[in-house]
């Protein structure tokens, strides 16, 4: 009987009808989710588009390569963050905190006018620095050692001022750096190995030197063939653009002065120092200079004087001196060298080279003045002392105080004394160790982000926030160097650093940095906008990053993701080509990646920076 109901009259009508409803309902439904999804509706265009926001990787991968485009920035008249104008040409070589016009209203006495002298607020540039016209790309290291463009530094003046000390010579549209110097009329090379006849400079023992008042820093350059890491500082001065032609070297340098103040390196620092006709007063001040020299020297190394007064007899009518005069400041240095516990090793022809005793037990001090300061190392705008930085103490004559080091590159990263001995609170062996193996996994996320890391297109980088130097430290290349920078408001890891055979100073980001614009090729920062958020203005950071960036210059930045969106905006207005990632670990960590290109642009005469201040 169930199977004549499908026979009753009226059956096969209704079934026909509800099939007829579900299609019609069917498409009821689709119609209404397209129409949905057009996005005609507002409302429901929102998640979809903070989605599209908050995806971290949707933006195309960046160009690194260097065009030498001069792009036009095109400005849309939808809102958009605040535009940062360029500057007016006149500040292509814009160093804040060194400006002559700034530096003359100081006094003279002690190189007081040569330091670091801010702009307050009010007077700080809101604007961009422009590239001098015709700005290209340095030439890669090694050339770049040797050659380097007119366009990028156009002053003829050292060409001419020393033109018979072989420093610099000008040649059709580049400039030649021959290798010589005032007191190495044979070459840096011949000067070097002189050195090293002496100082173990072949064997890795000597890793990190000083080079004060360095004029174009060829001895720095060619130290680095020989693995050893100078740092080089000259004043702003009437010799126009010597740390300027230093760093367009690609060898390290910054604007400084013995002066009034400490220099921003931590104590026990430098295996090696040396001034070769610097013309710094050693005597001046009771010796003030010479006893700031050996606060940054490390137990056992070495101090190199070439020039007024060594060879005195040779030269004092070149020099315009008497006789007398030159003894009496040869015999005060020797006095004040004896005092600070250095050893006459060598003195011949115009080369004198001392050793610093490897501690204070080895050494007989004569009434030596010795600071108090508990903190050799707090030194950021601290006034220099007559005084002799006293030695770590040691159990035995033959340790070495402050604890021995490895040869370069073991020194890399073996455990450096200052962590091994617990002088960095919070931070042990075991801790260092995973500080190395976290940046080496960092470097190599950043490394296919961009594959032109670790080659020689990104010859100067700079670490904003450089920690235990765990960046530098896996970068570790002669391809590079890194100026890892440790904020004065950081824990202070400087000394770290220069343990592990690496180079680099003290700073304050809420200030100009002590370069010219356009000296460095990469800038790291990670943590450095946390650090400084509630101390200074976010944008006056970026823009200092700016200054010192080179066109087509590469920018990583790590932080966390609210402080990344703030920086993502302010970044936004400047000439910048921007992407924001997700942390290498995926997207549910915190932290965030800003990867950024700085565009290529020159300037003209048509800048103006009167509603930029």
């Amino acid at each position: 009987m169930m199977g004549s109901k499908y026979h009753l009259p009226g059956y096969r009508t209704r079934g026909t009808l509800t099939i007829f409803v579900v299609i019609g309902l069917c498409c009821f439904f689709y119609l209404l989710g397209a129409w949905q999804k057009s996005g005609f509706r507002k409302g429901d265009g929102i998640p979809l588009e903070i989605t599209r926001q908050t995806d971290c990787n949707n933006v195309t991968i960046l160009d690194f390569e260097a065009h030498h485009n001069d792009l036009e920035i095109i400005e849309h008249d939808e809102p958009r963050a605040k535009v940062f104008k360029p500057c007016d040409i006149q500040y292509t070589d814009y160093t804040p905190c060194q400006e002559q016009d700034r530096a003359m209203k100081f006094p003279r006495e002690n190189m007081i006018y040569r330091e670091r002298h801010c702009p307050p607020e009010e007077e700080k540039l809101h604007c961009l620095i422009p590239a001098p016209k015709g700005y290209v790309t340095p030439f890669p290291w090694p050339k770049s050692r040797d050659y380097v463009h007119y366009a990028n530094v156009p002053y003829k003046h050292l060409t001419v001022e020393k033109a018979v000390q072989n420093w610099v010579q000008f040649q059709g549209d580049v400039f030649k750096f021959p290798g010589g110097g005032t007191m190495f009329p044979q070459g840096a090379d011949a000067y070097i190995d002189e050195l090293a006849s002496v100082i173990p400079i072949a064997d890795g023992t000597v890793r990190t030197a000083l080079d004060t008042g360095c004029g174009v820093a060829s001895w720095g350059a060619y130290l680095l063939k020989r693995n050893v890491l100078a740092m080089s500082f000259a004043p702003r001065d009437n010799h126009e653009a010597q740390v300027q032609f230093a760093l367009e070297r690609g060898v390290p340098a910054i604007i400084g002065v013995l002066g009034s103040i400490n220099l921003p390196y931590p104590s026990r620092a430098f295996d090696m120092a040396q001034c070769s006709r610097c013309l710094i007063p050693w005597t001046a001040n009771d010796g003030m200079y010479l006893m700031e020299v050996d606060r940054v020297l490390r137990p056992g190394g070495y101090w190199i004087l070439s020039g007024p007064p060594i060879n005195w007899k040779t030269y004092y009518q070149t020099w315009k001196r008497s006789k007398e005069d030159l003894n009496a400041e040869q015999t005060k240095i020797e006095k004040l060298a004896e005092l600070l516990c250095w050893e006459k090793k060598y003195e011949k022809g115009d080369i004198a080279i001392w050793r610093k005793k490897v501690n204070a037990k080895s050494c007989q001090r004569n009434s030596a003045n010795i600071c108090t300061s508990k903190d050799a190392d707090d030194v950021w705008y601290k006034k220099m002392g007559t005084c002799v930085t006293p030695f770590p103490e040691v159990s035995s004559e033959d340790e070495v105080a402050g604890g021995e080091l490895k040869k370069f590159p073991a020194r890399l990263f073996a455990v450096p004394p200052r962590i091994a001995k617990g002088f960095i609170e919070g931070v042990t062996a075991e801790s260092y160790e995973e500080d190395n193996k976290l940046w080496k996994k960092r470097l190599n996320a950043y490394k296919r982000i961009n594959r032109l890391i670790g080659t020689t297109r990104y010859r100067n980088v700079m670490d904003m926030n450089a920690g235990l130097g765990g960046f530098a430290a896996a970068l570790e290349s002669p391809k590079s160097w890194v100026m890892n920078v440790v904020p004065t408001i950081s824990k202070n890891t400087l000394g770290v650093i220069y343990e592990r055979g690496l180079i680099g100073m003290y700073h304050d980001w809420c200030e100009g940095f002590s370069t010219y614009p356009r000296t460095y090729d990469l800038i790291h920062a990670s943590g450095v906008f946390s650090l400084y958020q509630n101390r200074c203005q976010l944008e006056d950071i970026l823009l200092e990053m700016d200054r010192i960036l080179r066109p087509e210059g590469a920018v990583i930045l790590r932080d966390e993701v609210d402080v990344m969106n703030k920086v993502k905006k302010i970044a936004g207005g400047m000439r910048w080509t921007i992407r924001l990632m997700d942390h290498e670990d995926g997207p549910l960590v915190p932290e965030k990646i800003l990867v950024a290109v700085k565009q290529y642009w020159v300037g003209s005469s048509g800048n103006s920076t009167s509603s930029n201040k």
